[in-house]
């Protein structure tokens, strides 16, 4: 449960990058497209492309972090029960923190696409 509740703290983090990122480069894109914002280079636009890749990255780097830990778990609690330390009946459930991880990934990687090329539901 503590690794669950670790990769839900990295999630609610890499959300709030990718949130942040995304309302930072639309707002300022509507602000240069109204004229009432003059960006030199587009400096504000790529801070919030910075923040989503930043998001996506922490999450990334939360998920490998879990996967291994998760693994090691599983390998320790298989050698304990082929010791006798432990009953090895009930084995790890699955974790729907993970999955959620994984869509909230995906999201990240189509919102990124969406700023980088102009293109999808998010433009």
């Amino acid at each position: 449960m503590a690794a669950d509740r670790t990769l839900m703290a990295v999630i609610r983090t890499a959300l709030s990058l990718i949130s942040f990122g995304f309302t930072i480069f639309k707002v300022a894109q509507n602000l240069v497209a109204e004229n009432v914002l003059k960006v030199g280079g587009n400096a504000v636009p790529h801070f919030g492309i910075g923040l989503v890749l930043l998001g996506i990255m922490v999450l990334g780097v939360g998920i490998i972090y879990h996967v291994r830990f998760m693994r090691v778990l599983r390998l320790d609690r298989k050698r304990m029960a082929e010791d006798g330390l432990i009953r090895g009946e009930s084995p790890f459930p699955p974790s729907f923190t993970l999955l959620t991880a994984f869509i909230l990934f995906a999201f990240g990687l189509a919102v990124i696409m969406s700023m980088l090329f102009r293109v999808g539901p998010f433009e």
